[in-house]
């Protein structure tokens, strides 16, 4: 059966809210997945996006639990907490009219790419499991926000190419890279690429190698502040943000003793404790995901990931496909740890649905 590929739009009712997409699709289009064993999920917002499909079945694909689960990690990254994302009065890149509109969403962003969320998944369809779009930001000021994902149904995956593409990186402990800035020509290549393979449907994988350490890939929206401060700060202590906010009070909101970062890890240790108590989750990935962000040294990866995926798909014209993006996505090489050497080498593989 050839692939087929359909774009559904959502309103959230609240600003964090869940969305069961594959129920939406059976309520508006039918059976549309019928006879496809996998459908990739694509989000085109920085806000909002789909967990891995492991993450659902460790938490039994329930609703309840994934909201919990997003809930134990808001509490690091509260609304608010003094983002430098948020001070629209430096943000250069804004006009006057645009920042009256611009949503206050640094702890929406920071939630994303902490907690793992991704753009773009590759799910077994399997008769009545949800797939869950997941949105952080749904709701500015009483408006409901609209958003947009595709639903593409194929049969197989077949890897058409496998190539090493070397990225920017620098001997800057913790640093951030636009690899979709147009001065690099990243993207570019990755579409040439495509066109050259002739793959019309399918998706393109960025990994780090195995000797690539001290970094992570996300797709997220490349906001210098969001990026060069917000983001490092979270990367040099996870529990910075929500012990500022306990602290609000101090003339310097920098200056945080601490005594508040203590408070804050050990409040956010008991939330995420009753967390997986309460969903039988000991001993299992989520717990080992914890762990990592509770350690010290561990903490600094949080649970971002070292791969991700953009959508391949030929909507804009017949048979020739490109990269899908929304209009602020961008994949972001980060990194905790000084690179070797001024470039990593991305794993990229390219493949096509059949």
């Amino acid at each position: 059966m050839a692939t087929s590929e359909i774009t559904l739009a959502i309103q959230p009712a609240q600003r964090f809210s869940i969305t069961d997409v594959n129920h939406l699709l059976r309520e508006e289009h039918g059976d549309f997945l019928h006879g496809f064993p996998k459908a990739l999920y694509t989000s085109f917002h920085t806000t909002a996006g789909y967990f891995e499909q492991a993450v659902c079945n460790e938490l039994s694909h329930s609703r309840d639990s994934l909201q919990d689960f997003v809930r134990a990690y808001q509490k690091l990254y509260p609304a608010g907490a003094g983002y430098r994302h948020d001070m629209l009065e430096h943000r250069d890149e804004l006009t006057e009219a645009q920042k009256v509109n611009e949503p206050l969403n640094g702890d929406s962003h920071l939630t994303f790419i902490g907690t793992g969320l991704l753009n773009c998944v590759t799910y077994d369809v399997k008769e009545d499991n949800p797939a869950y779009f997941v949105d952080l930001d749904g709701v500015f000021r009483s408006q409901r926000r609209t958003r947009k994902t595709t639903i593409t149904g194929f049969t197989e995956e077949v890897v058409a190419e496998e190539r090493c593409i070397r990225v920017p990186a620098s001997r800057s402990r913790v640093d951030a890279f636009n690899l979709r800035d147009t001065r690099l020509g990243f993207l570019d290549e990755i579409d040439a690429h495509i066109q050259r393979l002739g793959i019309s449907k399918g998706r393109v994988e960025l990994s780090l190698s195995n000797d690539e350490r001290g970094a992570a890939l996300t797709v997220n929206e490349y906001e210098t502040l969001l990026m060069r401060h917000d983001l490092a700060d979270v990367i040099r202590n996870p529990f910075r943000f929500v012990a500022e906010q306990g602290w609000h009070m101090l003339r310097d909101p920098r200056s945080v003793p601490s005594k508040a970062l203590n408070y804050a890890k050990y409040d956010f240790v008991l939330v995420v404790n009753r967390l997986l108590d309460k969903l039988g989750l000991r001993g299992t990935p989520v717990e080992k995901v914890t762990d990592r962000l509770i350690g010290s040294a561990a903490a600094r990866r949080l649970h971002m990931k070292r791969a991700v995926s953009l959508p391949i798909s030929d909507q804009a014209t017949s048979g020739v496909g490109r990269v899908l993006h929304g209009t602020y996505q961008s994949p972001i090489l980060i990194q905790w740890r000084s690179a070797a050497q001024e470039a990593r080498c991305l794993e990229v593989k390219f493949v096509a649905f059949e």
